[in-house]
């Protein structure tokens, strides 16, 4: 599933496509993804303008003139592609999108065509009111941003205090930290060389600081490659993110760690896997 950098990726490949512009027309071409879309869906967007896009945790959300909100979640396979607006120079590029698993199309009043593809249809969208995001069931119980300055050493203490579960574990917990996934999660106890089975509630102060800036870190460098292409994510203009060529630990069990050359280790927390390296964390 995409991660924070990989949707951050997608929000600025689209905003200069959408915001600002006037969406002419919409195409549902099914009644629902994971969930059933919205109630007149198409009606309610064709003649809005979209004001802002913004992410929140691994949610995309244009805000319109309307006073109503656009929220796209990309699940396992959602793909957002733009057309008839210049392209990036880039490295890599994704294989061609199959037009059966285009589900939604939005034309703006510039003649740019986004559509949104998705084999597995785990994504979906909802629009609703945008006084109601902060309490909407998607956003209320969710932790800060990890690039945002509510996010530090002294939240992680308060949060953790007391827990004997991995910290692995509980930086995934979207209620302590938004938007972190597996991927970027294994790769910062790596730079922060903390191992992932340590009880949270255990950790000091220093080490918390140190594990923030590493998860800052990582982030931004991640976003800066275009996020990791392991099976789906591609920008919108079908390049693929690099970071996966920067992994350190994730997926590479048995390689030997780029620190010490020890064999990297996996195991199993929270049926996820979990990739460190037993001799740099501890």
């Amino acid at each position: 599933m995409p991660e924070l950098p990989e949707v951050e990726t997608v929000r600025r490949g689209l905003a200069p496509a959408l915001v600002g512009r006037r969406l002419v027309r919409v195409e549902a071409r099914r009644p629902d993804l994971r969930f059933p879309l919205p109630e007149r869906f198409a009606a309610r967007l064709e003649g809005a303008q979209v004001i802002a896009l913004d992410r929140r945790a691994k949610y995309l959300i244009a805000a319109l003139d309307t006073g109503e909100a656009l929220l796209a979640h990309l699940g396992m396979s959602g793909r957002f592609s733009v057309e008839g607006a210049p392209s990036v120079d880039t490295l890599y590029f994704a294989a061609p999108l199959n037009p059966k698993h285009t589900h939604v199309v939005f034309e703006t009043d510039i003649g740019v065509r986004i559509e949104y593809n998705d084999p597995r249809r785990f994504g979906y969208m909802d629009i609703i009111g945008l006084h109601e995001i902060e309490n909407h069931a998607f956003f209320k119980n969710l932790g800060p941003e990890p690039l945002s300055l509510q996010f530090d050493a002294r939240h992680l203490a308060a949060a953790l205090a007391g827990r004997r579960q991995a910290i692995k574990v509980l930086l995934l917990d979207q209620r302590i930290v938004s938007g972190l996934g597996n991927i970027y999660v294994c790769e910062a106890l790596f730079r922060a060389r903390i191992a992932p089975e340590t009880p949270s509630g255990t950790l000091a102060l220093p080490r918390l600081r140190r594990l923030v800036a590493a998860i800052r870190q990582v982030l931004g460098e991640a976003i800066d490659a275009g996020g990791s292409s392991l099976r789906d994510h591609a920008s919108v203009d079908g390049a693929l993110g690099y970071f996966q060529h920067r992994f350190a630990v994730y997926d590479r069990e048995g390689k030997a760690c780029p620190t010490c050359a020890h064999p990297i280790q996996r195991t199993v927390q929270g049926g996820r896997s979990t990739f460190f390296c037993a001799r740099c964390q501890r």
